[in-house]
């Protein structure tokens, strides 16, 4: 798994999500392993996206509004970050991981492709949410 891409955790999601992914065999970063548990408490989400980018690791996240949101989308196209977002808020945090786990195949053969992108990660597929 030498040229598998590094996977990067949104604060949004629980550890547990980057536990089970490292299970499945992927190399996964966390806010809090990256940058301090205090200090991603408070990083703003410009920040982050920009090193994910320039690290060229591959953002998880449920945070779908971030394409909406003028210095986050800007931060994403500057880097050409990939992301993988879940479409639902109300998933339980098994189901958060049953999402990813399930659609990680895919993932993988999507984020050989340059971002910058955001793919919605749905139960049983993924999907481009943008550009659209």
């Amino acid at each position: 798994m030498g040229n598998a891409p590094k996977f990067f955790v949104d604060r949004s999601l629980g550890k547990s999500i980057a536990e089970s992914l490292r299970g499945c065999g992927l190399t996964v970063h966390t806010m809090a392993s990256v940058y301090g548990e205090q200090a991603a408490q408070r990083l703003v989400d410009e920040i982050w996206l920009r090193d994910a980018g320039a690290r060229r690791w591959v953002v998880l996240t449920k945070d779908d509004a971030i394409r909406r949101r003028p210095a986050e989308r800007d931060a994403l196209i500057d880097a050409g970050v990939r992301v993988f977002c879940l479409t639902s808020a109300r998933l339980r945090g098994s189901e958060q991981i049953e999402w990813f786990a399930s659609n990680r195949h895919r993932i993988l053969r999507q984020a050989g492709e340059p971002g910058p992108y955001i793919h919605g990660v749905y139960r049983d597929r993924i999907e481009r949410l943008w550009p659209e």
